[in-house]
């Protein structure tokens, strides 16, 4: 995650925003009857497709899998079209430019072409994007900030996320639920660091708790429940004391994002498999049984659900299986449509902490990769 300012008017945005991807495969299911079919669309970043920073590639650990696995118990004939994008912005998303869809322009045109062609049977729609926007257009690569850009990008990535959310929302079906979620804080891998890091981890939290509720707030006016990631962290929690292996006693928040991302070992800001696990909780907290297409009355999926054959639960370690670049396999139609492998993206964005009012600031390198075909 990166940096916080204005995120519109009334709106604060991310000091933080949660890093890079490659894009994630498209994940069909066994043939089902068209007729009986119903579909989950998963939107967004490099959170949404299950990038691990020790394979360097996108996995099958990503929350979006694992929620799938939780939906498609209690909606067997449930298809997920996944269609997260590595590097994407929220402008991206809206205009195309980082991954390649057949036949649309851009992820946000993927689906809502598919929420037409499978017009009233979409049950489910889950989005993660905006971290980038900052990432890839305010950061130097010496660690600065462009104050004016941030200020500027913040504006645009409100009105993008409202344009987004609320695009997807007049899509939708009745009973179509839609989920949004707000970001854990990465910066508070930084408080193994000293006391510099230590004071750095603090003076993130307000800063990452200010742009959870811009994001928050833009969600709910177009109608979207929100996941509450953030909370699922315990972001918050500087009381709390926990022994961590190697660390010592750490706050409860620091805890966790050693414990479930790769910012204490690597300094990057991805959730490893067992913080996707937590993300897909957060999610199917806000997604009920009734008023789905197609679903049958089961108990609510709990996190300890069983994923489908080629997905993992996982463990810290959050390899998963490898899927590397993209490989779209369409059917026809945009049931299963995924990003281009032909496209370069940048991917492994390391964690950078910056410290509002202090020198306190580390950023790990940004590397080019080519996706394998």
């Amino acid at each position: 995650m990166r940096f916080l300012q204005r995120f519109g008017p009334g709106l604060a945005i991310s000091a933080a925003a949660i890093a890079l991807s490659t894009p994630g495969p498209a994940i069909a299911d066994e043939a089902t009857n068209g007729k009986d079919a119903t579909y989950y669309i998963s939107l967004g970043d490099s959170l949404t497709t299950g990038y691990q920073p020790n394979v360097d590639k996108d996995t099958d650990v990503a929350y979006t899998d694992q929620l799938y696995a939780q939906l498609k118990q209690r909606t067997p004939g449930l298809k997920h079209i996944r269609l997260g994008c590595t590097a994407e912005t929220t402008e991206s998303l809206i205009n195309g430019g980082k991954c390649d869809y057949p036949n649309a322009k851009s992820q946000l045109d993927a689906a809502l072409q598919a929420m037409a062609q499978h017009k009233g049977k979409v049950a489910y729609v889950t989005l993660s994007v905006g971290a980038n926007d900052i990432l890839l257009n305010c950061a130097g690569p010496a660690g600065t900030l462009d104050g004016a850009c941030l200020n500027s990008r913040s504006q645009t990535m409100a009105k993008n996320l409202a344009q987004i959310s609320g695009a997807l929302r007049k899509a939708g079906a009745k009973d179509t639920q839609f989920v949004g979620s707000t970001y854990h804080n990465p910066f508070l891998g930084a408080w193994l660091q000293g006391a510099a890091g230590q004071q750095a981890a603090k003076e993130s939290a307000p800063l990452v708790k200010a742009a959870n509720a811009g994001i928050t707030q833009v969600y709910k006016s177009t109608g979207f429940k929100v996941a509450d990631v953030a909370g699922a962290f315990s972001s918050d929690d500087f009381t709390t004391q926990v022994n961590v292996p190697g660390a010592g006693e750490v706050p409860a928040n620091v805890a966790k994002i050693c414990q479930l991302t790769w910012a204490c070992t690597k300094k990057d800001p991805h959730p490893n498999a067992d913080g996707h696990k937590l993300i897909a909780g957060a999610f199917a907290a806000q997604l009920a049984d009734n008023d789905v297409p197609g679903a049958s009355p089961s108990p609510t999926p709990d996190d300890s659900a069983t994923p489908e054959p080629g997905t993992s639960t996982g463990s810290g370690s959050g390899t998963g299986s490898d899927t590397g670049a993209n490989q779209p396999s369409t059917n026809g139609d945009l049931a299963e449509t995924g990003a281009s492998s032909s496209t370069p993206v940048l991917a492994g964005a390391g964690l950078a902490v910056v410290a509002v009012g202090s020198a306190a600031v580390y950023f790990a390198r940004r590397r080019r990769t080519t996706n394998e075909s």
